[in-house]
């Protein structure tokens, strides 16, 4: 078989497999990011793909390099009610001055009267606030897609630094693709590309937040931290539960 050819899949079954993503792994080892990032957009390789964003810290390096090969992919951004309000003028500035087809999702009102009634939920069950406000809605959202794009990178944390260019994405049974296009980009990379295109830069970013999630659950950085240490800072949790820690990689 040509291996530009679209990853062959069944009418029922899972959309993809873990050796669809070996494949392209192997497929795409040693190509240049935009170009092998290109050819799967341009190619179909993977079916409808949507980009999973939540305009913080380097969010606009990906969101800059998928507007250049196709504009129309929708950029899911899950609104929590929880968002700095920088957060929230950063996400309008980028979408005007790349855009961005930009998609909106919000929790379920029914869920939050139920289980966060107050609103504080994440003060004493971080993980259900999340499950809540951005698992249940990207869930929700991206059943209609065949694979995600996510801004994940290797050097943001330990248990991010093994992951693949693409892998399966463990938390969906129908077996949609999750690509991770700068997981291999250190912080001098993206810096310069952010410079090379002239990138507005979170403004959260010069006070100290390298990682940026929802206010009550995100600190500054002290010298010396992981970049997401101020992330659910005192609590046992490295993730939100849109993506699972530790997830094997696919070489």
């Amino acid at each position: 078989m040509n291996e530009t050819r679209a990853i062959d899949r069944l009418d029922t079954g899972p959309r993809f497999t873990d050796h669809d993503a070996i494949r392209l792994n192997r497929m795409f080892r040693g190509s240049e990011t935009e170009d092998w990032l290109r050819a799967v957009v341009e190619g179909n390789l993977v079916g409808e793909i949507a980009l999973v964003s939540s305009f913080g810290a380097e969010s606009a390096a990906l969101l800059h390099l998928v507007s250049r090969i196709d504009d129309s992919i929708p950029i899911l951004f899950l609104n929590t009610g929880k968002h700095f309000p920088e957060t929230l003028a950063y996400r309008d500035e980028l979408t005007d001055l790349l855009g961005l087809n930009r998609v909106d999702l919000y929790p379920e009102l029914s869920d939050l009267e139920k289980r966060d009634e107050t609103g504080l939920r994440w003060s004493y069950d971080p993980d259900g606030c999340c499950e809540l406000r951005k698992v249940r809605p990207l869930e929700k959202a991206l059943a209609r897609y065949d694979a995600s794009l996510t801004g994940r990178k290797a050097f943001q944390s330990t248990t991010r630094a093994n992951l693949p260019r693409f892998e399966v994405d463990t938390s969906d049974a129908q077996g949609r693709m999750k690509i991770n296009p700068l997981i291999d980009w250190d912080a001098d990379r993206i810096a310069a590309y952010f410079e090379e295109h002239e990138l507005p830069r979170h403004p959260l970013v010069e006070r100290g937040f390298p990682s940026i999630g929802c206010s009550p659950c995100t600190r500054e950085v002290k010298p010396g931290e992981d970049p997401r240490a101020g992330r659910w800072s005192g609590w046992d949790k490295v993730e939100c539960g849109i993506h699972k820690p530790g997830e094997e990689p696919f070489l």
